[in-house]
Order: C-alpha cells, then sequence, then structure tokens
C-alpha cells in the first residue's frame, strides 16, 4: 500500500520510514525539502513538497490509501510568544491542510496523526490517565486538542483516523534522553524538581511499532496513549539511568533552576504525568520493552 508521511527527517521518521518498507508499503514522504531528506532515506521512497499551514495540492496524495501526520515545530525551545505561535499553527494548521488534501484527493482509506500526553494538561501527581481522561487547560494541553480536532475532521469524509498521544519517545540519538546522557554520563545527573512527577516514557522501536500497529488495523480509531505500561517518577527513571551508565544519579536539578532556563517551557519536565496505554494494550499490542530497565540496557548496550 502507498504511505504518504509527513515528519519523515524528525525523531521517528526515519526509523518508521523503514519499518514501512520492510514491511512492504510504498513509501511518499511529505516536507518543507524533500529532495534533502530523500537523500538520507532509502532507496525507492518518492517526496513532494509541502510546508506546515500551508495548503497541500491532493496531487501530493494521488493514490495514496493512507497518512502518516508526524510533522510540528519542536517543543524543546523557550515559549515566548512568537514560538508559540509557531507551535500551535505547525501542529493545527498543519494538520488541517493535511486533512483538506486527504479530502480532495479521494484516495486515503486512513489517518493516522501523532498527537501528545501533553493533552492531558500537567500536575496530576499519581492520578493513572487513559485515553478517557479529561483534557487538561494549561498551553500545550490546548495545543494538543486543537490538533486533535482538525485530525478527527477526516473522519468527516469516511477517512478511519487514529491519533497517536504520543509520550517520551527513547533514544540515544534525539530526544529528551540525548539531552540528559552528557550530564549522566559525567555521573552529575540526577532528579529534576521533585522528583515525583511521572515520565509516561516508550522506546522508540515500541513507538515505531505502534504507529505501525495503528496503520495496519483500519478498526482502531480514535485516541491511543503511546507509552510504556510501567511509567515512572522523575527520581525513578534518573535512578534507572545512572544505573544503566554505571554512574552516580545523585545531583539535584531545583525547579527554579529549570524555570529560569527555560520558562514556561520547563513544566514539561516539572509537571509530568502518569498516562498507561490501555486501548493500546486491550487492542493486543505487544511491547518489547515495558520496563524502563530493559529498555535503558538495549539503548545504552
Amino acid at each position: 500500500m502507498k504511505v504518504a508521511l509527513t515528519g519523515a527527517s524528525g525523531f521517528l521518521g526515519p526509523r518508521l520510514v523503514q519499518g514501512l518498507l520492510e514491511a512492504g508499503h510504498q513509501v511518499h514522504i511529505l516536507g518543507r525539502n524533500p529532495e534533502r531528506a530523500l537523500a538520507r532515506l532509502p532507496g525507492g521512497v518518492t517526496g513532494a513538497a509541502f510546508q506546515a499551514g500551508e495548503r497541500l495540492a491532493p496531487e501530493a496524495l494521488a493514490g495514496a490509501w493512507a497518512v502518516i501526520h508526524l510533522a510540528g515545530e519542536p517543543l524543546n525551545q523557550r515559549w515566548n510568544a512568537e514560538a508559540k505561535h509557531r507551535i500551535r499553527d505547525s501542529r493545527v494548521l498543519g494538520t488541517r491542510a493535511v486533512v483538506e488534501a486527504m479530502k480532495a484527493a479521494g484516495t486515503v482509506e486512513r489517518f493516522v496523526s501523532a498527537s501528545a500526553v501533553g493533552y492531558y494538561g500537567g500536575s496530576h501527581e499519581a492520578t493513572p490517565l487513559t485515553e478517557e481522561s479529561p483534557g487538561g487547560r494549561d498551553f500545550l494541553a490546548g495545543v494538543c486538542q486543537g490538533w486533535e480536532e482538525e485530525a478527527l475532521r477526516a473522519r468527516e469524509s469516511g477517512i478511519r483516523t487514529a491519533v497517536a498521544r504520543l509520550g517520551v519517545v527513547l533514544h540515544p540519538e534525539g530526544g529528551a534522553l540525548h539531552t540528559m546522557l552528557p550530564a549522566f554520563r559525567m555521573g552529575a545527573g540526577g532528579r529534576v524538581g521533585s522528583g515525583k512527577q511521572y515520565v509516561s516514557w516508550i522506546h522508540r522501536e515500541d513507538a515505531v511499532a505502534a504507529l505501525r500497529f495503528l496503520l495496519e488495523d483500519p478498526s482502531l480509531e480514535g485516541p491511543f496513549n503511546i507509552t510504556a505500561p510501567e511509567p515512572v517518577t522523575n527520581a525513578e527513571f534518573a535512578h534507572a539511568l545512572g544505573a544503566a551508565l554505571g554512574r552516580p544519579s545523585v545531583v539535584h536539578v531545583p525547579g527554579f533552576v529549570l524555570k529560569a532556563a527555560l520558562g514556561e517551557m520547563s513544566m514539561v519536565a516539572l509537571e509530568g504525568q502518569r498516562v498507561l496505554p490501555r486501548r493500546l494494550t486491550e487492542a493486543g499490542f505487544t511491547f518489547r520493552f515495558p520496563r524502563l530497565e530493559e529498555a535503558l540496557r538495549a539503548l545504552l548496550a
């Protein structure tokens, strides 16, 4: 089947492209610089230009049976007014453009759109959150809710739609783990803030496998939490990472230090969520790395 993909050059994209090709799918990428992205991807992948927030020509999706939408402005930056505008528009307007193009193309039957566990907002402490839990009220929660609303409008044209609420995806090549590793390798890592806030993590291989799982079973619709079944506190995460590296993890980063450095964006690290993948598990998905210690050993071997 022909699958169109946005965000192919991001953290998840290249590994997902590889997995789709291995499964026998044709892959067509959509991005700001498709030629540059294609140069870093396996042969046989095609591409077309797409700037998030701009109109996407239906012809760019010609013949595509499914679309996976991962593109979005990076969150890891100081959230001033301009950055917030880019973060929101890249997700809300970008998704709107993809959905309008799918409706006009007339060939797409399956849509998988990324979202994030930020949907639930922060400050939940140890309360377990499932797909039925209400959305939060902070900036990131509002972005995720607008993002999902645009994605789910694809159902108006009979396109079966699943929304992947991704947790903290772990791999040394990027994301949170990549940022944390230098300090922990020097023995200067440890808990952040109170350490009691939960980290809803997932190994990158499981995240990619879950996206393919949603893609290949069109009966799965609506929101799905893409997180490992055993979230941990920030303090537990720091201890496990230190142990995996054979380094101490006793350095404490006070919350006010992180707030001074990152501003409002610091809430992502200081206000966690204990998110459970209830619907994914009930659908029969099997995690290769359900426990953090096993995941970190595999990632850092």
